[in-house]
């Protein structure tokens, strides 16, 4: 570790890996309120919180685990979730009177087509006002999973078992993988009616 008089020890959480102060500061500079995507392996988180001299406030908050309350069969760590986390987010950010938001996605940076960008993307849609480049948005396609139903489509012809393994999730909840856009659009429907549900 570095020493000396002019050292500077960073802070716990920059040590970590896991805060920027840098762009944390420009972000609350900015003084609209925060649209933050965290991501795991197997879900995904999405908050739009405010900054407050006390600590930020949540406005409202959407975890790729719900989707399954939703009707949702598919995965949650996958590209489809992140669209339909982040849309759900957005829409209960409206419904409590937010318009606009920054995207803050921490120590990432965005890809074209990543699972950050079809947050961005769900986001936007939702009505959200979201600075962003419509370059790094995924298509339609790959926002509803069509990617997915096409490599199961594939592996089904070449191997049953090798199907039945990587599909295993989908199988055990009754669901046809090659189905996936179908049921996307169909939860991404049911999302705008439990939102307008959750404010009445």
């Amino acid at each position: 570790m570095a020493s000396g008089p002019r050292y500077s020890l960073p802070f716990r959480r920059r040590r970590e890996g896991r805060t920027d102060y840098r762009q944390r500061r420009s972000l609350i500079i900015s003084g609209r309120p925060r649209a933050v995507v965290r991501l795991t392996n197997d879900h995904v988180y999405v908050q739009i919180s405010e900054a407050r001299p006390k600590g930020d406030v949540v406005k409202a908050s959407a975890s790729s685990k719900e989707l399954s309350k939703l009707g949702w069969q598919g995965g949650t760590g996958n590209l489809p979730s992140a669209y339909l986390t982040a849309l759900l987010a957005g829409k209960r950010a409206q419904a409590n009177g937010v318009k606009d938001a920054i995207l803050d996605i921490g120590l990432r940076s965005i890809t074209k087509g990543s699972k950050v960008a079809a947050a961005l993307k769900g986001l936007a849609d939702s009505g959200l006002t979201i600075p962003h480049s419509t370059e790094v948005l995924p298509d339609k396609q790959r926002l509803s999973g069509g990617h997915i139903a096409s490599y199961a489509k594939t592996l089904a012809q070449k191997s049953s078992e090798e199907y039945k393994k990587r599909f295993s999730h989908y199988i055990s909840r009754g669901m046809k993988p090659e189905d996936l856009t179908g049921h996307f659009d169909q939860v991404a429907v049911r999302i705008q009616q439990t939102v307008i549900g959750e404010k009445a």
